[in-house]
């Protein structure tokens, strides 16, 4: 049922659209002998660096270089010096963009709670040591889902980012209408 990663195609593509199709998929762990499964249920498009919300707006530095490229690889970072928070590269090596992981739906070994990105990281053991792991890899990916269940997806302004002016309006934040698992509505 989670055996088919994603492809780095998947991820070489529009970051709002790959945003929108991670959701129904799943996020895949393996460690200490253990799998761990959660269902994407919340996102955030981050469009490169002309996006003022987008790390990557800053240019490049050493938190932000993974942003940069490849696609397909994880970008971890910290905030308010105590939440991880786990993100997609996507797009052309350059681009500058990701994709936040909001939030999961518990589906196998998770016993915390994931509504939150800094909860969903906490829950899964997700670290800095994480970042630039490459989301291909047998132990740590993105999977289908199959078959694909119906949903609807609601579309609003991403969460926490009234610094970058009109950027902090577009609707960026996308979620499985109704799912109990989303962090705020």
């Amino acid at each position: 049922m989670y055996k088919q990663k994603l492809s780095r195609a998947f991820y070489d593509r529009d970051t709002q659209l790959v945003a929108q199709e991670l959701l129904g998929n799943y996020l895949v762990i393996h460690t200490t002998g253990e799998r761990r499964v959660g269902r994407i249920v919340e996102v955030e498009a981050y469009l490169g660096s002309h996006d003022l919300a987008a790390h990557s707006a800053k240019g490049l530095t050493e938190r932000t270089k993974i942003m940069f490229g490849p696609p397909g690889y994880a970008y971890v970072y910290m905030i308010y010096g105590m939440y991880h928070c786990l993100n997609v590269v996507t797009e052309k090596q350059g681009h500058a963009s990701a994709i936040l992981i909001r939030a999961l739906e518990p589906i196998e070994n998770i016993s915390h709670r994931t509504q939150g990105p800094g909860l969903l990281c906490k829950a899964l053991g997700i670290d800095k040591r994480w970042n630039g792991l490459d989301l291909l890899s047998d132990h740590f990916y993105l999977a289908k889902s199959l078959p694909a269940e119906p949903f609807s997806i609601v579309k609003r302004p991403r969460i926490g980012v009234d610094y970058a002016g009109e950027w902090a309006k577009k609707l960026l934040r996308f979620y499985i209408k109704d799912n109990p698992f989303v962090s705020k509505k």
